[in-house]
């Protein structure tokens, strides 16, 4: 068993973080890595009440270990961070700004506060916040992120933040990558791309079939998503896709497809709605290479698990005395 401050903060088996995955970590998700011994996390995404209140109240009545929830920062609209912590997750994970304005409500309801960040200023940002524990995540990642590597970026990001534990993120698909990730100097993984392709995950069959179909080469960091759908995201921050007709179509003319928003934009969400996935976007990170199938979160925890630990015994006998 692997043991590290991850593991004792929220007692789990494995150091194992569901990346809390807007509209696809629902409740039934979350709840099942959390069972396996993981953490699991409700994707807030940009906040729909209505879609969180029938999520969280999912993770609420079936994750029978400490869960979570992540929300966009500078998306939290009135009222949301009080609905998330209405349903007493044991974890909140705030992602792209700053933390800062929230900490204290999280904290003084008995929540963790977990802080992903890009880069090494807003990891700073984040331990000066009062963040339990941060998440340092690579441009590998699927979906939005920054632009820095995973490999440099969390011994970076551990050495900066002293004693608050650091977890990597983007590029890690299984147990090599958990242990590798433990070698960086993190307590442990989170991991989004990976649990997209699990029977729990929400969003059509299409789209985890494409991941699991899909090779590292395919995929692009791009703006064209968020400007056909209309959120206005800060600078720095891209989304990484599986590439497809829509992306080839626009990428190098987003002024232009901001000015065609009136006919492209309801196209856009009919082909989301129908699960045509050569307009609408599928995110996903480097690590497809790695998925060769659609299988269910906990099998999925329990052997990334076994994995890790067997990665680490192997490293330790490279050791020889002198």
């Amino acid at each position: 068993m692997i043991v590290t401050a991850l593991t004792e903060m929220f007692g789990l088996d494995h150091p194992i973080v569901l990346g809390p995955m807007g509209g696809v970590a629902g409740g039934r998700l979350a709840a099942a890595v959390s069972n396996a011994g993981g953490l699991g996390m409700v994707g807030g995404g940009y906040g729909d009440p209505a879609w969180l209140k029938t999520e969280l109240a999912l993770a609420q009545a079936q994750a029978s270990r400490p869960w979570g929830a992540g929300l966009i920062t500078w998306a939290i609209g009135d009222g949301i961070l009080e609905l998330v912590l209405q349903s007493q997750p044991h974890a909140v994970m705030l992602s792209f700004g700053d933390p800062a304005p929230y900490a204290a409500r999280i904290k003084a309801a008995g929540c963790k506060l977990i802080c992903q960040v890009q880069d090494v200023a807003s990891a700073v940002q984040a331990r000066e916040a009062g963040a339990d524990l941060i998440v340092a995540q690579g441009t590998e990642g699927g979906g939005h992120g920054g632009a820095r590597a995973t490999l440099p970026l969390v011994p970076a990001v551990v050495d900066a933040v002293g004693s608050v534990p650091v977890v990597a993120a983007g590029g890690i698909a299984d147990g090599r990558g958990i242990a590798a990730a433990l070698m960086l100097g993190a307590q442990g993984a989170l991991l989004g791309t990976r649990f997209y392709a699990t029977s729990e995950a929400l969003g059509h069959d299409q789209a985890k079939q494409r991941i699991v179909g899909a090779q590292g080469n395919q995929t692009q960091r791009t703006r064209v998503f968020d400007i056909v759908r209309g959120y206005d995201w800060p600078n720095g921050y891209t989304g990484r896709a599986l590439h497809n007709e829509f992306m080839a179509r626009w990428s190098g003319r987003e002024e232009s497809l901001a000015q065609a928003a009136d006919v492209e934009t309801p196209a856009f969400w009919a082909a989301a709605s129908d699960g045509d996935y050569d307009t609408a976007m599928v995110w996903a990170g480097e690590v497809v290479d790695l998925i060769h199938e659609v299988e269910d979160a906990g099998s999925l925890v329990k052997r990334m698990g076994a994995q890790a630990e067997a990665q680490l015994a192997i490293a330790s006998g490279l050791l020889r005395k002198p």
